[in-house]
């Protein structure tokens, strides 16, 4: 796993060509052009941006060349909230072995370690139990549920909340 660079931009989009059945129930509704190499270029500058301001962490999971999972650790606030929110995904052809579990606890530990944050922050549709089973592992949570708090497959869905403190 590793920060995102503007040459992943063609692996990013085959990975999201390859899966975009598998995450259509777990993601918003896309254009067309989300899934070019042109749209997803644009989108890691923009990040790659945000990384350096010190405002987010865009990681991919790699087996090889291949990116076969998305990190996104993104609205880094400073000051007294010390706080990311964080979303992720792993390939169908992937899921199963571990490796969001392990990505998501290097992610707690680099946002402890490295960059000194207090707490991260994740939400999950409620049916959605592979990824609430990952974030437990990783000492997250569950702190409520939010009505309606994304639109997900194009429908407003409720969420359930999740923090994992890292100072105390």
């Amino acid at each position: 796993m590793r920060i995102l660079r503007m040459n992943d931009a063609a692996a990013l989009a085959a990975a999201y060509v390859r899966n975009r059945a598998y995450l259509a129930p777990w993601e918003p509704l896309r254009p067309e052009e989300y899934y070019t190499v042109d749209w997803q270029s644009a989108d890691i500058a923009k990040r790659l941006v945000t990384h350096e301001a010190g405002e987010a962490c865009p990681f991919g999971l790699f087996d090889g060349d291949r990116l076969v999972g998305r990190f996104n650790m993104a609205g880094i606030v400073r000051g007294p909230f010390q706080s990311a929110g964080l979303g992720y995904w792993v390939d169908s052809d992937y899921a199963g072995r571990g490796l969001a579990s392990a990505a998501v606890q290097a992610i707690v530990e680099t946002a402890s370690d490295k960059l000194g944050l207090h707490r991260i922050e994740a939400s999950t549709l409620l049916h959605n139990t592979a990824s609430q089973r990952v974030l437990l592992k990783a000492g997250f949570q569950q702190i409520g549920m939010a009505p309606r708090y994304l639109q997900i497959a194009g429908i407003w869905q409720d969420h359930n909340l999740y923090q994992v403190v890292l100072h105390d």
